[in-house]
């Protein structure tokens, strides 16, 4: 299996659990962006070589990002094994495969084209990664599966002192289904501001239809996920299935924790509330011991709203959805401002 192969040998790690080398492997493409006030490190798409190459998220990842002083993201994982498809937790240690070695604001395109309708052993096209293989089984599509990666598509890049662009071009290989996908990752002149950019123009014959969503695997210098941790988004937060309120619970439109989680624990809920106007994509995560916080704003309406938490991570997910006739360019963009707390 292609893909299992390429991202098993993630620093030359056996099929055993081992702690996670906290640096990237020898060679793999990466670039530092500064604009006097953000400074980041984001790791570059690459085939051959590049830090992330598995079938779950797009390739390029944002490693790291500080703001006076504050970490923002980071590894929220602490051991490694191929053979895990999501993670686990293992006595103290928080276990991940190859398809959540990944850190930062990283997007995945959760809706794969073409996958019902190709045959066992066929190909479907997943954005931000490629042609992959559908299994011999016929299973119903897992975020989680390992794919065969028949065609990764072509990437290349570009940056500046404080940007990187990574375009990604997917051709027809037979399903209609083809793109160009840029991606911009810019950290704005003169302010604590990063704006990611998207750009994805259709160049195949079939219409484009998807769903993606921002991780934004929070690591706030290296904060335990517990009260010091506040979500707060502009509308009332509901839920239908509500969050064990030993655990955190809704108060008006802030999400708030009520104990420090331990390893093992798990926090999530899918959110309700939000409208269908962009103006409710701007949300703010906050920690009161680390003294920071970062106001997340995206330009399109949210379709689907998910918290996830363990004690080393807090990931919210806004869902935004994905439409492209043949020949049409879908932009969005996200806006990050990191900012402290009042002392």
């Amino acid at each position: 299996m292609r893909a299992r192969v390429l991202v098993a040998t993630f620093c030359g790690l056996a099929m055993a659990a081992v702690p996670v080398a906290l640096q990237p492997p020898a060679g793999a493409p990466q670039v530092a962006l500064t604009n006097g006030i953000l400074e980041a490190t984001m790791y570059l798409p690459d085939v051959e070589r590049g830090y992330y190459r598995s079938t779950r998220f797009e390739w390029g990842v944002l490693a790291a990002l500080e703001f006076k002083g504050h970490s923002f993201y980071g590894p929220w994982f602490s051991a490694f094994d191929p053979t895990v498809g999501n993670f686990e937790f293992r006595g103290p240690d928080i276990v991940v495969g190859a398809h959540n070695t990944i850190s930062g604001p990283v997007e995945e395109f959760s809706v794969p084209l073409g996958y019902d309708e190709a045959r066992p052993g066929g190909t479907f096209v997943k954005i931000g990664v490629g042609h992959l293989r559908k299994p011999a089984d016929g299973e119903p599509y897992r975020f989680s599966g390992f794919y065969d990666v028949v065609d990764p598509g072509t990437w290349t890049s570009t940056s500046t002192a404080n940007s990187a662009e990574v375009t990604h071009v997917v051709a027809d290989g037979g399903s209609g289904y083809a793109y160009r996908y840029t991606k911009t990752t810019r950290l704005v002149p003169g302010a604590p501001q990063m704006v990611i950019e998207h750009r994805l123009r259709n160049t195949g014959t079939r219409v484009i239809e998807s769903s993606t969503y921002n991780h934004n695997f929070m690591v706030l210098d290296g904060q335990p996920t517990g009260p010091a941790f506040v979500v707060t988004a502009p509308f009332a937060l509901a839920a239908a299935r509500p969050p064990d309120p030993a655990f955190a619970e809704l108060r008006g439109n802030q999400f708030v924790y009520r104990k420090v989680l331990q390893v093992g624990d798990q926090v999530a809920a899918r959110l309700q509330g939000f409208g269908t106007t962009a103006a409710d994509y701007d949300f703010r995560v906050e920690n009161s011991d680390a003294g920071t916080g970062v106001r997340i704003r995206g330009d399109r309406p949210i379709t689907s709203l998910i918290l996830w938490s363990i004690r080393s991570t807090l990931a919210l997910e806004p869902f935004v959805a994905i439409v492209a006739t043949p020949g049409e360019e879908f932009t969005w963009r996200y806006t990050f401002d990191y900012y402290e707390l009042p002392k």
